[in-house]
C-alpha cells in the first residue's frame, strides 16, 4: 500500500484526465482544481487528568456552486490539509455525478480518538464545533460522520451550534442519531450504494454477481454493510479485512457473525476457522470482485500490477492512486469509482437534510427506493458517457459527467465580481 502519493495532487490529476473530453477552457478547469477556502484551527482542549492538550484541526470548503459545501469530518492520525482539500474536492464531484445541489466539503482533527476518553472526545468535539460556528450552517456548510466519526459527534455539534447561535437547526450537520433528527437508512447508507454499484456493474458487464467471489478491504461501518448486502445478493464472500490483518475462506464467511467477532474482540484477527493474511495478500487475491472500504492510497501503481480481481468497486475515498488507474486500466480491471459508489452517505444526508427543513420524516423503506434510484440513474449516466466520449475508464467517465455539470453551474451563475 502507499502513503506516498498526495490525494490532493491525485484529485487535480483525475480532473485533468477528464478535462481532456471536454470543450471547456483551461482557466475555468483550473478553477476547479482548488478549494475556495481552508480553515485550519489549534484546539486546546482539556483532559480528564487536569492537563491541556492541543490538537490540530482543518475543514476545507472546495466549492460551492451548486449548493452549500457537504462533507464529513473524521478524527484520525493521518489527517492532513492536502488531505481534507481533496476529500472536499472529491465531495464537490461526488454530489455532481449523482445530481444533488450541493458542493463539497471536509474537515478532520489530528487524534486517534482510540486514546481519549469520551468525556475528552465530547469536548474536543464541542471545541472544534465552537471554531466551524462561523462557517457552517444549513445553507452554507454542512458536515457529517467520516472516519472514527458518527452520530454521537454529530449530535454534539448540532447541540453546541444551536446552544450557541440560540436557535433549533437540525440540518446544520447530517448523520444524526434518529432521535436529534436523523435520517432512517442514513447508518447502511453507504454500503447500500456500494452494493447497488456492484449489483448494476456486474449486470452492465454481462456478469453474475450470484456465486461472485468478493474480497473487502476494510470492515468498518460502510465495508461491513456492503459487505453484508453483497452476501444477500448471493455472491460468496471469500475475504474482509480492518486494520489488524485479513481473514480468508475460499468457501465464503459470514459476514454478521464476523462483524459480531470484530464488536466483541476489536478486530477480525482470531476468528476461527479461517486463514489468516495480510491486507496486501486481500488486495491480490483472485476473485470477481474487490471492494476497498478503508482509506485513501491503498493500492499504487506498484501493488496494481498483482491485482487480480476482475471488477473493483470502491467503497472508501481515493483508494487507488493515479499510477494504480493506469496499471489497472491497461490490465483490463473494470474500476468503478468512489464518486459514484460512496454516494450513499451523501445521498441519504441529503434525504436528511430535506427532511430536516421540512419537519417531515421519511420510513426507511421510502429512503432506500430514493436512494436506488438516485444511484441506479448516475450509473446509467456514467456508462451512457464511457461509451459517448470512448473514456479509457470508468473513473474518467464519472469526471466528465460531474465537471460540467460543475461548469454548467458556474457558467449559468456566472462569475463576480
Amino acid at each position: 500500500m502507499s502513503d506516498e502519493a498526495n490525494p490532493f495532487e491525485s484529485l487535480q490529476e483525475q480532473i485533468d484526465d477528464a478535462a481532456a473530453y471536454l470543450d471547456v477552457d483551461d482557466d475555468v478547469i483550473h478553477r476547479l482544481k482548488y478549494p475556495e477556502r481552508v480553515l485550519e484551527t489549534n484546539l486546546s482542549v482539556d483532559m480528564d487528568d487536569g492537563s491541556i492538550e492541543r490538537f490540530q484541526a482543518f475543514r476545507s470548503e472546495f466549492n460551492g456552486d451548486r449548493g452549500p459545501y457537504k462533507g464529513g469530518i473524521r478524527y484520525h492520525p493521518g489527517v492532513s490539509r492536502d488531505e481534507v482539500k481533496a476529500l472536499s474536492g472529491w465531495m464537490v464531484y461526488k454530489c455532481a455525478v449523482v445530481d444533488i445541489p450541493y458542493g463539497g466539503g471536509k474537515g478532520g482533527i489530528v487524534v486517534d480518538p482510540a486514546d481519549y476518553s469520551a468525556a475528552e472526545l465530547e469536548r474536543l468535539t464541542r471545541s472544534f464545533a465552537e471554531e466551524l460556528r462561523p462557517f457552517i450552517g444549513e445553507d452554507t456548510d454542512i458536515p457529517a460522520p467520516d472516519v472514527n466519526t458518527g452520530q454521537r459527534e454529530m449530535n454534539w455539534i448540532k447541540d453546541t451550534y444551536e446552544t450557541l447561535e440560540n436557535t433549533t437547526e437540525p440540518g446544520v450537520v447530517t448523520g444524526k442519531s434518529i432521535e436529534a433528527g436523523g435520517s432512517a437508512g442514513r447508518v447502511e447508507a453507504t454500503g447500500r450504494s456500494t452494493m447497488l454499484t456492484a449489483r448494476e456493474a456486474f449486470d452492465y458487464l454481462g456478469k453474475e454477481i450470484e456465486g461472485a467471489s468478493v474480497a473487502v478491504q476494510g470492515y468498518g461501518n460502510a465495508g461491513w454493510i456492503a459487505t453484508k448486502l453483497i452476501d444477500e445478493l448471493g455472491a460468496d464472500i471469500v475475504a474482509v479485512s480492518d486494520s489488524s490483518g485479513a481473514i480468508h475462506d475460499p468457501d465464503g464467511l459470514d459476514p454478521v457473525a464476523v462483524k459480531e467477532f470484530k464488536r466483541e474482540t476489536g478486530s477480525v484477527s482470531g476468528y476461527e476457522g479461517v486463514e489468516e493474511r495480510s491486507n496486501e495478500d486481500l488486495l491480490t487475491m483472485d476473485v470477481d470482485l474487490l471492494v476497498p472500504a478503508a482509506l485513501e492510497n491503498a493500492i499504487d501503481g506498484d501493488l496494481a500490477a498483482d491485482v487480480q480481481a476482475d471488477v473493483i468497486v470502491e467503497a472508501a475515498n481515493g483508494p487507488l492512486t493515479p499510477d494504480a488507474d493506469d496499471v489497472l486500466t491497461e490490465k483490463d480491471v473494470h474500476v468503478f469509482p468512489d464518486i459514484l459508489a460512496n454516494a450513499g452517505g451523501v445521498t441519504v444526508s441529503y434525504f436528511e437534510w430535506v427532511q430536516n427543513r421540512q419537519r417531515f420524516y421519511w420510513s426507511e423503506e421510502r429512503v432506500n427506493e430514493e436512494l436506488e434510484v438516485i444511484i441506479t440513474d448516475a450509473f446509467d449516466n456514467l456508462t451512457d458517457a464511457y461509451e459517448a466520449f470512448d473514456v479509457p475508464n470508468f473513473r474518467t467517465a464519472a469526471y466528465v459527467v460531474a465537471i460540467q455539470r460543475v461548469v454548467d453551474a458556474f457558467m449559468d451563475n456566472g462569475n463576480w465580481p
